[in-house]
């Protein structure tokens, strides 16, 4: 059964929030109960236009930040500017802009992980967590040779002008061919706008290095809030385990949604299905 109709959405930014010097440009639209989705990498909060629209027909007031370094938002240059820390904050001083803490909070790819850290560092500002394709940072830190293999890609990345070179490549043959985001085309413009093939990576520079390999896997307060976790079955990059492990570290339940036959990109390519599973999960019964 389908539960929502398609829409037409004008990205209009609502808000504009202010930390450590940074701007971070908001879209907001709706009426109701706050949810806040994180992108990911190489997205900007334009990967949240398809479920964003749905959620707000279902009765929901959706916020969609393009994070720091992406989109319209402020781009450090300094590594430094992207540690985990500041990227919290610029979370946490959203949500008080909003005025509506608590909210549920919803990331995919980097924005799961940094939805998983804001859940745990300053859980008064999370009523629920949903989490796409990412599991929590100590699972997948913990998910073995396998997930090491899938994430070779963060060794690359993390090297300055390395990343940035193996993604132009052959005309950008990696991202065309290995990357396969249904909207790749738009996705290179955007990184070659003011300097944003570089900015993304400095995410992975600041919090994911080399020697995270061979590192202990990080220790986070446990999250309160109750959780959704969903993985799908044709993420090339993510195991499924990294995500059910996950469980562990939620206090307060976890639920787990596999999805079969999509890929990573599962705000693009079915929305429909992560709209219908955060509104489950919110309202169970729907």
């Amino acid at each position: 059964m389908r539960l929502f109709y398609s829409c037409t959405v004008t990205r209009v930014p609502s808000l504009s929030v202010r930390h450590d010097d940074v701007e971070i440009v908001v879209d907001v639209r709706g009426d109701g109960p706050t949810v806040l989705l994180l992108h990911g990498w190489p997205d900007t909060g334009a990967l949240w236009d398809d479920v964003g629209a749905r959620l707000v027909e279902a009765g929901y007031r959706v916020a969609a930040p393009d994070l720091r370094g992406c989109g319209r938002s402020s781009k450090p240059r300094a590594v430094a500017a992207y540690q985990m820390h500041h990227l919290v904050g610029d979370v946490a001083a959203v949500i008080d802009a909003l005025g509506a803490a608590p909210v549920v909070l919803v990331g995919h790819d980097w924005g799961a992980a940094l939805a998983w850290a804001v859940a745990a560092l300053e859980p008064t500002r999370v009523s629920h967590l949903v989490v796409l394709s990412v599991g929590h940072p100590t699972a997948f830190r913990s998910a073995g040779l396998d997930q090491q293999m899938r994430s070779w890609y963060t060794l690359l990345f993390s090297y300055e002008g390395l990343g940035e070179r193996f993604l132009r490549q052959r005309d950008y043959e990696a991202m065309r061919s290995w990357l396969r985001h249904p909207r790749v085309d738009q996705v290179i413009a955007e990184l070659e706008r003011d300097g944003q093939m570089t900015t993304h990576l400095l995410w992975y520079r600041a919090n994911l290095a080399p020697d995270a390999f061979v590192a202990d896997p990080p220790v986070l307060p446990p999250i309160l809030a109750p959780t959704l976790g969903v993985w799908s079955s044709r993420d090339l990059a993510l195991t499924e385990s990294q995500m059910t492990n996950s469980a562990q570290y939620c206090s307060n339940g976890f639920t787990y949604r596999r999805l079969d036959g999509a890929g990573h990109w599962t705000p693009l390519e079915v929305p429909d299905d992560i709209a219908a599973a955060i509104v489950g999960f919110l309202q169970p019964g729907m």
